[in-house]
């Protein structure tokens, strides 16, 4: 038993659990991000644990919060790995398994998704895999692009029908900073261009980069400051002691060549954890590599549910109650991570994916792309449609027609070898791809060993020749088989997510 779990049922109750998860968020202020102000990021960060090397195991929304309620990597979840999918029946969320073993559950905002979660009757109902919804309060929000969801007052409303003796969970899923983003939103509310120390090398430096850069930071601390509301009052209720605080995010910031891929920038996470009652030693920084998938074992451990008898199947993640305890556990290999991605956003032919599976070991990341004749980001013909329109991405494909700047598109937009391997010590960016350096030979080949054998381990289909399922799932968005209906003659831009500017088929013929 963990000094954590001992210490919890010594007090003779169960932890509370708060989660919350920004929406495409990859910065915080205590990450030392002068140009974003998360105070109650960062309060968390100071009173608890501060996570240097958290990943996602797949950098898009509804894969990678599977992957996080399940404490499997998506790989293992059939279906769930794909973004706009039908959620499997069978698979069981650490929240429905929580709310079975006497928790109160409940959520805000965003939860699993985007797709479809029912349950296994077959009846239509709607699963609750992060608690029962508690959206109806609505506010005014600074801006036209912010949700209207007043998240904190439907934590309140949640608190008013709470026993006050069951244990709650509760996840705090704010929708930002997802975009759309309302421009200049950031310089009016006072921020400056020269706030930003540095721009991605893989962008242009420029004022409209810039400017989107704050707009994202501005909706990160609105975020923040419902955090910082939501802390306040389980202050005044005497529960925020007994309650496990772990705040983050689901991927990578929602710009070129960061979310949606598995790149460094695209996949490390923010994370924080606080928990006055259980917590040894608060303020330390945790640098071992964790993954997402290690949060739900470690919650399920510390509310003393039986993995066994719980519902949920084996999980893959590793709990950290060793961390939280500040104990080191010789049995659990800390030093790697798995990542990968099937089908995200559509607009391949067929509503095909880009497969990739990746390893970080050693402070190298090694990614093998499966089907290098696919655009990573989508068809230029249907807009790239696995990135977010922006103003960032616009510049993006107007860099591919300038000579000077056209290597920037090739990073973002533009198809990638079958192996890449990047120093993400010295190069976080993920630019100088060593895979043809002789010199990293064994060290791609002992990382490819390890990558295989853990993906056959855990089951992998595209290890047993069978990656084809993976598209073969049926896509739940409305623009599925997108890139068929426009070589059919459709031309009607199909969501909010792209531009009318993002569709470059002179790319997809001369590239």
């Amino acid at each position: 038993m963990s000094q954590a779990v001992a210490a919890t049922q010594t007090k003779g109750k169960r932890p509370n659990i708060l989660i919350c998860m920004a929406d495409d968020a990859a910065h915080m202020g205590a990450y030392d991000n002068r140009w974003v102000n998360t105070p109650n990021f960062d309060r968390v960060a100071r009173e608890g644990l501060l996570f240097r090397n958290a990943f996602t195991c797949n950098s898009k929304s509804a894969p990678s919060r599977a992957s996080f309620i399940t404490g499997r990597n998506s790989w293992q979840l059939r279906e769930a790995a794909n973004h706009w999918c039908e959620f499997p029946r069978d698979i069981m969320s650490f929240p429905e398994a929580l709310q079975l073993n006497g928790y109160f559950t409940g959520y805000t905002g965003k939860g699993w998704g985007p797709g479809i979660a029912t349950d296994s009757l077959g009846n239509g109902n709607d699963r609750l895999l992060t608690g029962r919804p508690y959206n109806d309060i609505t506010c005014t929000p600074p801006t036209k692009q912010i949700n209207a969801i007043d998240y904190s007052a439907n934590f309140a409303q949640f608190l008013k029908e709470w026993d006050g003796e069951q244990p709650i969970c509760f996840w705090y899923g704010a929708r930002e900073p997802h975009r759309k983003y309302e421009y200049g939103s950031g310089i009016r509310a006072g921020k400056s261009l020269t706030d930003i120390d540095s721009v991605p090398s893989y962008w242009p430096d420029n004022e409209t980069v810039r400017t989107d850069m704050l707009d994202y930071a501005y909706e990160i601390e609105y975020f923040d400051r419902h955090l910082g509301n939501i802390l306040a009052q389980l202050d005044s209720i005497g529960q925020l002691d007994n309650t496990i605080v772990i705040v983050t995010s689901d991927n990578g910031m929602p710009f070129p060549r960061c979310k949606g891929q598995e790149y460094y920038q695209a996949s490390h996470l923010p994370m924080a954890m606080m928990w006055h009652d259980g917590l040894k030693h608060p303020g330390r920084e945790v640098n071992e590599i964790i993954s997402q998938i290690d949060i739900a074992p470690t919650l399920m451990e510390l509310a003393g549910v039986d993995p066994v008898n719980s519902g949920m199947l084996p999980v893959t993640g590793r709990s950290m109650t060793d961390i939280i305890a500040d104990k080191t556990n010789p049995k659990v290999d800390r030093g790697y991570m798995m990542l990968g991605k099937e089908r995200h956003d559509v607009g391949r032919p067929d509503d095909q994916g880009y497969p990739i599976r990746g390893i970080v070991r050693d402070g190298y990341l090694l990614l093998r792309n499966y089907a290098t004749d696919r655009w990573p980001s989508g068809n230029p013909s249907t807009g790239y449609m696995d990135t977010d329109g922006s103003p960032t991405k616009t510049e993006i494909i107007k860099a591919r027609l300038d000579s000077a700047s056209h290597y920037l598109w090739n990073l973002s937009m533009g198809k990638r070898p079958e192996l890449e391997l990047y120093d993400i010590k010295s190069d976080a960016e993920c630019i100088n791809n060593l895979a043809d350096n002789p010199d990293m030979a064994e060290i791609i080949t002992r990382l490819n060993r390890e990558m295989t054998e853990r993906l056959i381990d855990e089951g992998d289909p595209r290890m047993f020749g069978e990656g084809h399922l993976f598209d073969q799932y049926p896509s739940m968005n409305k623009s599925h088989m997108y890139w068929n209906r426009v070589n059919a003659g459709e031309k009607k831009v199909p969501h909010p997510w792209i531009s009318k500017t993002d569709f470059d088929p002179a790319a997809e013929q001369s590239e």
